[in-house]
């Protein structure tokens, strides 16, 4: 499919009457995708690896890559023409589709970034400025969850405590046996942070942990927080659109991100950063100003200087790849969640251990414990296992350590878990071979003790 030309709304969105319509998420039986076409849709994977780590980076189809290199090189053919008079075009009908499937209220409320951690800079620079500016009182605090991802720790850091705000973290406990353990965890992270007469600015939510990667109750967590008179609520969802339901407007955060190219089929990097339009609506900008600075967020990240934005154009041709599967997005995402529980319950059967959280409390992806001869306690340890099954077993799996209190000894405590991922690409197989070099490790001997001198 070329890049429309100038009469085509279907991709410069000046048909405003198209952009209005409910973007199509689900298609017939007749145009269904089949099997060899899933495969060579992924053909360019490398062969012979078990690919089971779909969470970290994602995974593009061939369709995708060209419609990629076909935008490409219309900016390349008249770069000129292209960004004065077609981008932005194209860039509000693809926040337009994405303001559909996740239920916003307005495309304004949409802006497309690079990534979550992009968005975590543009909510916590805001923030910053905030307490810098003497709107938020020094030790009026932010409240994350322990297992927020690094990028958002390093932001909190970065824009927060620099400028006088304090961090209250919430511990939860892993394994996960229920929703309930989150919630009373999470109640008492906001009491600690309103002691004093302080006063909590920011919660930050993950949607979906990723190491170890639990399905947090982010409805009920939003609805605490404005209970408990939390002033915003971030809800930093890196994983969760193709993986899980959203609806922004049911979830009630003030601010949504989510990457799409995790589970969404876009090419590296493009997310949403959704903003609730309110009366109170913070004025957040993008931390790369350029001239549109003032124009509100969404303006502003549309165009952050001479880059290539066509990950961020193919969004229309996603949804079309996504509607070839029977269900569509939700058709992927409950096949998806089906197959990786199959699939870590027969692991967890083979290695003698179990999943690290109930199934209702896994995505795409879900944590297995691994056996305990293999002696993972540390993270260089962790990190030495993976790197060994991608050496030497050609599996692509990443390995997560959790650390036991008050253990005396790491005999029969599992410490190690296997997050794996299912996507539409990925075959029994996959799994078997992880199985299979999981027990071989097993069989000979092998700690993580010993892989260090590798």
């Amino acid at each position: 499919m070329e890049p429309a030309n100038d009469d085509d709304h279907r991709a410069n969105g000046s048909d405003h009457s198209h952009l209005a319509k409910k973007p199509k998420l689900s298609t017939s039986s007749s145009s269904l995708i089949t099997d060899s076409e899933i495969c060579e849709e992924f053909a360019h994977h490398q062969t012979g690896i078990a690919r089971i780590n779909n969470g970290s980076f994602g995974s593009c189809p061939a369709s995708i890559i060209a419609a990629q290199k076909r935008w490409q090189l219309r900016f390349l053919q008249q770069p000129d023409d292209f960004f004065l008079n077609h981008l932005q075009k194209r860039i509000l009908h693809s926040r337009t589709i994405i303001k559909d499937v996740i239920n916003a209220e307005h495309v304004d409320e949409v802006s497309l970034v690079d990534n979550a951690t992009t968005a975590a800079a543009i909510v916590l620079q805001h923030v910053g400025w905030a307490f810098a500016e003497g709107r938020f009182k020094k030790g009026d605090a932010v409240v994350m969850l322990h297992c927020a991802f690094q990028a958002v720790k390093k932001s909190i850091e970065a824009y927060v405590t620099r400028a006088g705000g304090s961090v209250i973290v919430v511990h939860l406990p892993f394994p996960l046996r229920s929703e309930e353990e989150i919630v009373a965890e999470f109640r008492k992270a906001l009491a600690k942070g309103k002691a004093n007469g302080k006063k909590v600015r920011l919660a930050i939510i993950d949607h979906i942990t990723s190491m170890p990667c639990v399905v947090i109750p982010v409805r009920d967590l939003v609805k605490i927080c404005r209970e408990e008179g939390v002033e915003r609520v971030f809800v930093d969802a890196a994983h969760a659109i193709g993986s899980v339901p959203v609806d922004v407007k049911e979830i009630g955060a003030d601010f949504y991100v989510s990457n799409l190219h995790k589970w969404f089929f876009c090419p590296p990097s493009v997310a949403f950063l959704y903003c609730r339009k309110s009366p109170v609506s913070p004025d957040l900008h993008h931390p790369v100003v350029s001239h549109e600075y003032g124009n509100g967020l969404a303006i502003e990240s549309a165009w952050i200087g001479t880059r290539d934005y066509s990950s961020q154009l193919v969004i229309p041709e996603v949804l079309e790849f996504i509607n070839r599967f029977e269900g569509g997005i939700e058709g992927i995402r409950l096949r998806n969640h089906k197959a990786v529980i199959e699939m870590g319950q027969l692991l967890a059967n083979a290695w003698g251990t179990s999943l690290g959280c109930p199934p209702d409390m896994s995505p795409g992806m879900a944590m297995v414990g691994l056996p305990v001869n293999l002696r993972i306690l540390s993270d260089k340890d962790a990190l030495n296992l993976r790197n060994h099954l991608r050496d030497h077993f050609a599996v692509e799996v990443p390995i997560h350590y959790e650390e036991i209190k008050e253990l005396q000894d790491g005999d029969g405590y599992v410490t190690g878990y296997a997050r794996i991922s299912h996507q539409v690409y990925n075959k029994v197989d996959d799994y078997i071979k992880l199985k299979d070099a999981i027990l071989q490790l097993v069989r000979d001997g092998v700690t993580c003790k010993m892989l260090h001198s590798e």
